[in-house]
């Protein structure tokens, strides 16, 4: 499967986006599908997953209750839909795909987007 990751840009602090993750190639309802993002200078963090079952997701800490991922299989698309941003929100922002369920690590991805940025500033 090929991934398109889009909608990221420039916003005020406070803000919302909404970034979507589309498949070019190929189906996404048989993968989970993961958003990291990565700052300057910073590991890769995972923000939520959504499981090919539509499991309820979790989210990381520090973005929870201000993003929502969301799946439309007939879409063939995943969103963040990101709100309340912060100028720490700032990085690029990636989807990723693994067959069925969701993992913890980068590394159990088997399929990337090519990432968009997000910067979050007045």
């Amino acid at each position: 499967v090929q991934l398109q990751a889009s909608g990221g840009g420039l916003v005020q602090p406070g803000g919302s986006l909404r970034l979507s993750c589309a498949a070019s190639e190929g189906t996404l309802d048989t993968y989970a599908i993961h958003w990291f993002r990565q700052a300057p200078g910073k590991e890769r963090e995972g923000l939520s997953c959504v499981s090919s079952k539509d499991d309820v997701p979790d989210y990381l800490d520090s973005v929870k209750g201000r993003f929502t991922i969301s799946r439309d299989n007939a879409k063939n698309t995943v969103y963040l839909q990101m709100d309340s941003l912060k100028p720490e929100d700032t990085a690029v922002y990636y989807c990723a795909a693994r067959y069925l369920f969701c993992g913890v690590r980068p590394k159990a991805y088997d399929y990337w987007g090519q990432g968009t940025q997000v910067t979050v500033s007045s």
